[in-house]
């Protein structure tokens, strides 16, 4: 296509040459033009003078065969009629109001730039589409993509400006939750640096934030949960805990008593203190960048899909790449035809829509069926099914077919798909809702028509990002909890530290209270939970041992290697710098070599939890709760008639441990691939020589 543009501004400059070889010119030119009045696609260089370019958008006839870039001759035509073009199926994050602060930003360029905010699009390479888009629009200048919240793609066509390095730097500095526009703003004021700029910048924010992200701007309504929660501690924990310990520190004494009225004014004071304190400190109000959308943004693409629909049954989103041909359409229009005509039967509608959490339904299908069958206002069968992940989801509103056989009979590899589905890029809906027409059709007729109950309401958009009170929800439990707090800190000040302080010296040195240590294995265990059990089952197995001289045999190899993981000193694991994998590795080679010591030997560690001790099985066990995506682990006997019993017991009782790569994110203990723990699954002796390959022992 970009040949052709270039062949006709050749073609120009030899007519200005002599009026001899006009006559090869128009020959050239019109064999240029063969192709074109052959082709089935649109004309590959669009101008604003160019006479059908938007009829390729438009809705085809039944039984005509739409471009196959459908998508982007639409999108094409409306950034001719503006650059800048936000899409309606994104009101929660990205109403389509915020389109002038967008067109604002962009002018900050100094170049001619084409803006698509649009759905995240999973099976659409934002590159390719650019690209398709400017040779529709036929116009050279700057093309950014922003899928969701997020500067997705940019490529600059005739033009020179750093897209790349722009892109860099938008998604190293700034966190996930910046949203679209101080994204593009970002964008924008490193494209208005020019080249080299642009460059050095891309190049300090990928060193600054390789192996860091940047800090979130917004809080969750669970962090404020916890924010009101401590408030509430403090407010009644610290005036609480001045009085208690001051009565304590003056218990058989006399005081003066201007003395003992100061600590009821301390106690006031310091409650006053944090009640006015803590909204200053947790000032947040929203959870995200998110503008307020009007009503008429929220139901804007539900009034669009069921005007599509009042003049097509089988409606597709011009937005998404299209999923059914020609011979597909024409097909549903007769089977939709067919089953109307059918006893029992009905209208049927089909919407190939994308269903997102940042929509008007909130990524509900039922949700967003019933807003449309209330804008259609007929009844039907409506069908809503999602481009992008190709699931379907069938919903009837008052025909008399059996509900119940629609909601729990459809096959899953007409709802879901398959594995030829999921491989397919149009996850070959065409042939799985010929299918479903025909599930209508054999589907059992009802004395009287039968609907799908009322969904629930998606949650307010005007609720959804901003935050509760400071002093709300969770702050009234937090009150009692401060209280005690309270009294306990008072009695452990009173007695209990120094007491359990004298027990840990007078017994630490005697392995015999090691012998009988508690046996515990959480699924998601905390950083100083693992501190203190590693250092006790370390030092447990190590006091076992009369000296070097006696660390011969499995036990002493496997103490050697787990006092290779704390560099020797067994302190280490109490200390910060070790991390919860590596904790977790000490834990089990210690735990086994006090196993071997007592002469209950064993080569396999549970792979389900390696904290539960010995396996006993193998067996192939799921791993997520969501999918039946299942591995090969030794399991211990628990876990073994979990699996038999109640498979889907087995990923709560995983071991998740918190992957410094991500946060506070858990993941699996084997997902982490840089902690020896990976071969657990292989038994002890891998993860041995594992340790030592990690060391440099051989």
């Amino acid at each position: 296509m970009r040949a052709a543009r270039t062949n006709h501004a050749w073609a120009g400059r030899i007519r200005t040459r002599s009026n001899g070889r006009a006559r090869v010119l128009r020959l050239l030119l019109a064999l240029c033009a063969l192709p074109a009045v052959f082709a089935t696609a649109t004309p590959a260089h669009a101008t604003d003078t160019t006479p059908d370019t938007r009829a390729t958008t438009a809705a085809p006839a039944r039984g005509a065969d739409p471009a196959p870039d459908t998508q982007a001759a639409y999108l094409a035509d409306r950034l001719r009629e503006n650059p800048v073009h936000v899409t309606d199926q994104l009101p929660r994050e990205v109403p389509r109001s915020t389109a002038p602060d967008f067109a604002r930003l962009a002018k900050k360029t100094g170049l001619p730039t084409y803006l698509l905010v649009l759905p995240m699009q999973n099976s659409t390479d934002g590159k390719e589409l650019l690209g398709a888009v400017h040779d529709r629009l036929g116009r050279d200048g700057l093309y950014v993509l922003i899928e969701g919240t997020d500067v997705a793609e940019a490529t600059a066509y005739g033009v020179r400006a750093p897209a790349e390095a722009a892109l860099t730097v938008t998604r190293y500095e700034l966190a996930y939750d910046a949203g679209p526009l101080l994204s593009f703003e970002r964008f924008v004021d490193v494209i208005a640096q020019g080249e080299e700029k642009a460059a050095s910048r891309a190049e300090a924010a990928r060193e600054k934030y390789r192996d860091e992200e940047p800090a979130e701007m917004y809080i969750g309504p669970s962090d404020r949960q916890n924010q009101s929660f401590l408030t509430g501690i403090l407010l009644t924990g610290v005036p609480l805990s001045i009085l208690l310990l001051a009565a304590y520190a003056r218990r058989g004494r006399t005081g003066k008593p201007a003395l003992r009225l100061m600590v009821p004014g301390v106690a006031l004071l310091s409650a006053a203190a944090i009640a006015l304190t803590a909204p200053v400190v947790f000032d947040e109000t929203r959870s995200s960048a998110a503008r307020l959308p009007t009503p008429a943004e929220m139901s804007a693409r539900v009034e669009r899909v069921a005007a599509g629909l009042k003049q097509d049954p089988v409606y597709a989103d011009p937005e998404s790449p299209r999923v059914l041909d020609a011979r597909q359409r024409d097909r549903l229009h007769e089977r939709i035809r067919d089953f109307r005509r059918s006893d029992g039967g009905g209208p049927v509608y089909i919407s190939l829509v994308p269903q997102t959490p940042e929509s008007e339904s909130a990524g509900d299908p039922d949700l967003f069926a019933a807003a449309v069958h209330a804008k259609v206002g007929g009844d039907g069968v409506y069908i809503v099914a999602d481009p992008d992940d190709g699931t379907i989801d069938v919903l009837n509103h008052g025909l008399r077919l059996d509900s119940s056989h629609l909601s729990f009979d459809l096959p899953d590899s007409l709802t879901l798909g398959d594995s030829r589905a999921d491989e397919a890029d149009d996850h070959l809906l065409g042939e799985r809702l010929d299918r479903l027409m025909t599930f209508l059709d054999e589907t059992p007729r009802t004395d009287r028509p039968q609907s799908e109950p009322a969904p629930a309401a998606a949650p307010r958009a005007a609720d959804e990002h901003t935050l509760p009170a400071l002093y709300s929800t969770d702050f009234w439990p937090g009150l009692f909890v401060g209280a005690f707090a309270a009294l306990l800190l008072t009695g452990l000040v009173a007695g209990a530290t120094w007491i359990v302080r004298g027990l840990w010296r007078r017994h630490s040195p005697e392995p015999e209270p090691f012998d009988s240590l508690p046996f515990t294995a959480p699924t998601q265990p905390s950083t100083s939970y693992l501190r203190r059990t590693a250092y006790a089952e370390l030092t447990a197995l190590g006091a076992q041992f009369t000296g070097p001289n006696d660390r011969g045999g499995r036990s002493g190899d496997l103490l050697d290697a787990a006092l290779l993981l704390v560099d020797g000193d067994p302190g280490r694991t109490r200390r910060p710098g070790v991390d919860p994998a590596t904790l977790v590795a000490v834990i089990v080679l210690a735990r086994t070599g006090r196993a071997a010591r007592t002469g209950r030997p064993s080569n396999l560690c549970c792979g389900v939890n390696p904290l539960h001790g010995p396996a006993e099985h193998r067996h192939h066990v799921r791993v997520t709760a969501d999918g039946n995506r299942r591995r090969l682990l030794p399991v211990c006997a628990p876990c073994h008639d979990t699996a038999v019993a109640e498979p889907g017991g087995i990923p709560g009782r995983l071991l998740k441990l918190p992957d410094p790569a991500l946060g506070n994110t858990r993941l699996p203990y084997y997902d982490i691939t840089d902690s020896p723990l990976t071969a657990v699954p292989d038994g002890i002796g891998r993860l041995v020589d594992r340790v030592r390959g990690a060391a440099g022992v051989h």
